[in-house]
């Protein structure tokens, strides 16, 4: 019997003895993932890793970038102030004679103000508004009382060139009104699209009289 539990006891003593080294092989490198942890973190404190503080560092500074770039974009969608300054002006009328026009700049565009002569003002109401491109009467771009002060953008519809029939000596096309050289656009005496390519009548302003001879635009 004392036989048999020695030899049991010699077979079982290798089984320990390699546990203990695997134990004590394990050790040194639990050891030393314990340094190098305490070595990483230590220096950090209170709990953060190095690569959290990285990480939070590269979201922050990606943050202050993103204001950066927006900061610009902002500036600019705001009306700047010589904008500001223009966004209405006012325009004293009273020397222009009928069958004269002006030249003047509102929101930096040109703006034609033209005073028509009672022909000219016959000529535009005797057009079929059904035979226009763009439909409009004299009194659609007119004010009640004042139809004889056109008030529109000197800017054609077309390339926004700017066209002649302004200034006095300039041609003023085939129908009385405005021409663009440039393509073609011809205009009557209600700044109506008449011929050419522009496909639609000179822009009127939003505009009032303030006085008889005072007109506001804008």
């Amino acid at each position: 019997m004392s036989t048999v539990k020695k030899t049991k006891s010699t077979a079982k003593k290798p089984a320990v003895k390699k546990a203990a080294v695997k134990k004590a092989a394990a050790a040194p490198v639990a050891a030393q993932v314990t340094a190098s942890d305490n070595g990483h973190h230590g220096a950090e404190g209170s709990g953060v890793r190095r690569r959290d503080f990285i990480h939070i560092a590269a979201v922050s500074f990606a943050g202050v970038g993103a204001a950066a770039v927006a900061m610009p974009l902002v500036s600019q969608m705001s009306a700047s102030a010589d904008v500001l300054a223009l966004a209405s002006i006012e325009v004293d009328v009273a020397a222009i004679q009928p069958g004269q026009a002006i030249k003047t700049s509102w929101r930096k565009q040109p703006v034609f103000i033209r005073n028509l002569t009672p022909a000219e003002i016959e000529e535009a109401n005797k057009v079929d508004v059904g035979s226009l491109r763009d439909p409009q009467t004299l009194a659609d771009r007119t004010k009640p009382g004042k139809e004889n002060w056109l008030i529109t953008l000197g800017v054609c519809t077309h390339l926004g060139c700017v066209p002649l029939g302004a200034a006095a000596g300039e041609v003023k096309g085939e129908y009385g009104g405005y021409f663009c050289p440039c393509h073609g656009s011809h205009y009557d005496t209600a700044a109506r699209i008449r011929k050419g390519p522009a496909p639609l009548n000179l822009a009127v302003p939003e505009f009032a009289f303030i006085s008889d001879t005072v007109v506001k635009i804008g």
